[in-house]
């Protein structure tokens, strides 16, 4: 066999023709400029636009086909022809909240009736029940869970996780949290598009660090958005929760709420209704009950539409200070710490009952018009 070099290699190659343009892969420029010789073993790479290209398989066996005939057949070639690409290869898509048991989302028909502060209480109550919790707080134009649980000033970080660079959740009395407000200026309101809203949302799910849950309780903004839509877009919830007071006007917008997420379009499960500020009771006369925001509403609508009613939590003082202190109520052993650990015994049972009688949810495939 005569002595092998370079041009000798690109002589033969410029037999091998790209079927898709008709040029040889030289004058294509589809071989890099990387050939090695050592003794009679040849080794080089074809350069490819796409990953994808079909052609790929066929071009490195009429390459080495080239090399045996046009050189020598002596020349060890085979295996040996690497092959790159101008792409870079499309990257699996990764199933958000992988290891999450269970996702449930924390809805009000409209603002002021207590959605955050039941859906932080339940996720401390499930937590000091021996669950594995976390809590994301996608009420982005108005986010108050870094308040409620005192991490205000809390800066967040990021660690690399199989490849990927991913947020840590914050983690506090056993619950992992996200929040964004986090990422903006607590003292200065969230103006932005849809769009961006929807993005940082998608990042606070999909990117970052959640690891194993039992469950992922989500506290949506009030009304019905884009944001809800971008949730049931991007995670199978496993059920909503609906919050609402007693109040007529609120009932109306919980209607609403529920009409969304039991649609022919979105079909989440409702695992329930809890009616909140049910009734005031006075610290001084803790037997007397007065109900300010009319009586048992949120009962009467649980009935009329046949969704489950999990549990009337009072309005009492120490839940809006707690709360304002960054120390959840449930936290303690009080008569509404109580409350909030059978609510959680509830929503566990909600669950449990949705999950063996439906089938697993999916993502929701919404289209526009």
């Amino acid at each position: 066999m005569e002595r092998l070099y370079p041009q000798l290699i690109l002589d033969a190659l410029k037999n091998v023709r790209y079927p898709a343009s008709g040029k040889n892969i030289v004058d294509a420029g589809m071989v890099e400029d990387d050939i090695r010789i050592d003794g009679n073993k040849v080794s080089f790479s074809l350069v490819f636009d796409k990953p994808t290209d079909p052609f790929i398989k066929s071009l490195v066996k009429a390459s080495e086909a080239a090399i045996a005939t046009y050189v020598s057949p002596e020349v060890d070639i085979k295996g040996n022809i690497a092959v790159k690409t101008r792409q870079e290869a499309p990257q699996p898509a990764v199933r958000p909240l992988a290891q999450v048991k269970n996702i449930v989302g924390i809805s009000s028909g409209k603002g002021g009736v207590g959605k955050s502060t039941v859906a932080s209480n339940l996720a401390v109550a499930l937590a000091r029940e021996g669950y594995k919790v976390g809590l994301l707080d996608a009420d982005i134009f108005g986010p108050s869970m870094p308040k409620m649980f005192g991490v205000e000033d809390a800066e967040l970080y990021m660690h690399h996780v199989d490849g990927r660079e991913l947020i840590i959740p914050h983690e506090r009395y056993g619950v992992k949290l996200l929040s964004i407000g986090f990422l903006v200026d607590k003292n200065a309101p969230v103006l932005w598009r849809g769009s961006m809203a929807s993005n940082a949302l998608r990042q606070l799910i999909c990117d970052a660090d959640w690891g194993e849950l039992d469950y992922f309780l989500i506290d949506m903004p009030p009304g019905t958005s884009d944001i809800h839509l971008t949730l049931v877009q991007t995670l199978p919830l496993t059920g909503v929760v609906i919050v609402s007071t007693p109040q007529q006007v609120a009932l109306a917008d919980a209607r609403k709420g529920i009409a969304m997420f039991t649609g022919d379009k979105v079909n989440v499960p409702i695992l329930g209704l809890v009616e909140n500020m049910a009734w005031f009771t006075p610290a001084q006369h803790p037997g007397e009950r007065y109900y300010i925001f009319g009586k048992e509403g949120g009962v009467e609508l649980a009935k009329e539409l046949g969704v489950k009613f999990l549990a009337q939590i009072p309005l009492v003082a120490d839940v809006c200070g707690d709360g304002d202190a960054g120390t959840p109520i449930a936290l303690g052993d009080t008569v509404m710490a109580h409350e909030f650990a059978h609510l959680a015994h509830e929503v566990v049972d909600a669950v449990n009952e949705r999950n063996n009688t439906l089938p697993p949810t999916r993502k929701v495939n919404v289209t526009k018009k």
